[in-house]
C-alpha cells in the first residue's frame, strides 16, 4: 500500500455504492488504518449516477478532496462504462473491478487505458447477491472482490466487521446473505 490507498466506487443511486465505501472504511478502521469515506452525488435520485470514495492509510489523513487518482476503481454497474470514464485518473499499475459476467479480457478491449497497465478483474456481483441475498445489491459482493484483488484487508476480519454493522440495521437473514455474497464474490473473482 502507498503512503495513502485511494479507492473510487461508480454507481447508480440503490445500488450500495455509497454504503459499499462505508463498510470498507468500517472495516479498514478495525484493522488499524486511518480511514475516509464520502461520497459525490449528482442528481440525487434512483438510478442517477453517483460516485463515492475511500482513503486508506497506517498514518494520519490531511488530504480532505475528490479522489481523482485513484489506485482502485470498483464499477458496481457496467452499463456506466458506457456513459462515463471510469478510468478517469487511475494510476499506472492500478486495479479496475467491474460488475459483469464477461471476463477481465471483454473488459479490457471495452476500455481506453490511454497506454496504462491496469489491472482488470471482473465478478458477476448482480448474480451472487440474487443467489445469496435475493436481491440485486450488487454492493457487498464487490467487497468480496476488493478483499481477494488487494492485501490490505483480511477476509475474517471483513466478514466479522460487515456482520457487526449491518447486524444494528438488518435481520440475521439479510447479515447472512451479506457475508455469503462477499465470501462467493471472494472466491470467484477473474483476471
Amino acid at each position: 500500500m502507498e503512503d495513502v490507498l485511494e479507492i473510487r466506487w461508480h454507481g447508480r443511486g440503490g445500488q450500495g455504492a455509497v454504503t459499499a465505501s462505508k463498510l470498507l472504511a468500517s472495516a479498514a478502521l478495525e484493522e488499524g488504518y486511518y480511514i475516509q469515506a464520502f461520497p459525490e452525488y449528482g442528481a440525487e435520485r434512483m438510478g442517477a449516477p453517483v460516485q463515492s470514495f475511500n482513503r486508506i492509510s497506517k498514518e494520519p489523513i490531511e488530504l480532505h478532496c475528490q479522489v481523482r487518482e485513484p489506485e482502485i476503481v470498483l464499477v458496481l454497474d457496467a452499463t456506466l462504462l458506457k456513459s462515463i470514464d471510469v478510468c478517469e485518473g487511475i494510476k499506472e499499475g492500478g486495479i479496475l473491478i467491474v460488475n459483469t459476467p464477461k471476463t477481465p479480457d471483454e473488459i479490457r478491449k471495452l476500455l481506453n487505458f490511454n497506454g496504462k497497465e491496469i489491472k482488470v478483474y471482473t465478478v458477476d456481483a448482480t448474480r451472487i447477491s440474487i443467489e445469496t441475498m435475493g436481491r440485486a445489491m450488487p454492493n457487498t459482493p464487490m467487497i468480496g472482490a476488493l478483499a481477494r484483488v488487494t492485501d490490505f484487508l483480511k477476509l475474517d476480519s471483513l466478514l466479522a466487521n460487515v456482520k457487526k454493522s449491518l447486524a444494528k440495521r438488518f435481520t440475521e437473514e439479510v447479515v447472512e446473505g451479506n457475508l455469503n455474497a462477499i465470501k462467493k464474490a471472494y472466491e470467484e473473482v477473474k483476471d
